[in-house]
């Protein structure tokens, strides 16, 4: 009998579920940053053994939104407890259960299909704030599965998959078996770009930045020649991102090529331009032309 299913991780912001989602298929799709919000469209990822398939769907974490990009983040993420088989109900450890994660749980009263409670970074918590996570979230809600990972040691991870696989429905093989996102590759090179940019600023630029594929190309030596666009919101941004001789960007650069070869599995040529639009993330024919609509 095979099995298949389709599962969405929901959670907070920055609680770990691209991280997650990168443990369970052991390949860097999903962007991870200690910054949250990072996650912008939910990205389906595929995992196929002998008698399975699990496809996974990531989500941005749920906020409150403060702009238009926000607004359809949170779309994407509640849309996406909709018509799925398993729900993972992604958290950290805590003393008390916050509003987010009561807000969460609000959404999840209606649902269908078994929810499970997954507490992350338990390597960062004692045995007893996890104990009394464990606790607090039986209290709030009747959980099908309760189960206490760490996504980035790989910590009961394996345990955590055998788990949705034994509530999987029997289904049919719905991608093939080589296949590990239904993103195309124009998409998840626009995401490395955007991690690195993400990691190598910090606190300098807030999340207003996107990133613009202009052309990506092979020739014939095989060589990928890819020209994108670092999209910020303010003047003063675009300095900070070019800094000093142009240092910044050539990091970002450096940086991007070596996880973009890595992915493609083929040398790149990658060249990255710096352009201003003014409150981009309110825009929604910039916002359309970025690929952020439903």
């Amino acid at each position: 009998m095979f099995k298949s299913g389709f599962i969405t991780i929901i959670g907070r912001p920055n609680v770990g579920k691209s991280t997650l989602m990168n443990a369970i298929l052991g390949e860097k799709l999903s962007i991870v940053s200690c910054r949250p919000q990072t996650t912008r469209n939910n990205i389906q990822t595929i995992l196929t053994e002998n008698d399975y398939q699990i496809v996974f769907v990531d989500t941005p974490g749920i906020h409150k939104p403060k702009h238009k990009l926000g607004e359809y983040m949170i779309k994407v993420a509640e849309d996406s407890i909709k018509e799925v088989d398993i729900v993972l109900f992604l958290t950290t450890p805590d003393r008390e259960i916050g509003k987010g994660d009561m807000f969460i749980l609000e959404q999840l009263k209606n649902c269908k299909v078994p929810v499970f409670l997954v507490i992350n970074k338990i390597d960062e918590n004692t045995r007893e704030n996890v104990a009394k996570s464990l606790s607090n979230y039986a209290n709030q809600f009747n959980f099908t599965e309760y189960i206490p990972i760490s996504a980035i040691k790989g910590k009961n991870v394996d345990e955590l998959k055998k788990l949705i696989v034994k509530y999987l429905p029997e289904g049919p093989k719905y991608y093939p078996e080589d296949m590990i996102t239904d993103k195309q590759e124009r998409f998840i090179v626009s995401e490395i770009i955007r991690e690195k940019a993400l990691r190598l600023l910090s606190q300098e630029v807030p999340h207003g930045i996107a990133v613009d594929i202009i052309s990506m190309k092979k020739d014939k030596q095989g060589v990928y020649n890819i020209e994108a666009t670092l999209m910020c919101e303010k003047d003063s941004h675009k300095g900070i991102i070019i800094g000093k001789g142009a240092s910044m960007l050539k990091k970002i650069t450096s940086y991007s090529k070596y996880d973009i070869e890595k992915f493609l599995n083929e040398k790149v040529y990658l060249k990255l331009w710096v352009k201003v639009k003014k409150e981009w993330r309110d825009n929604p024919s910039i916002l359309k032309e970025l690929g952020y609509k439903q």
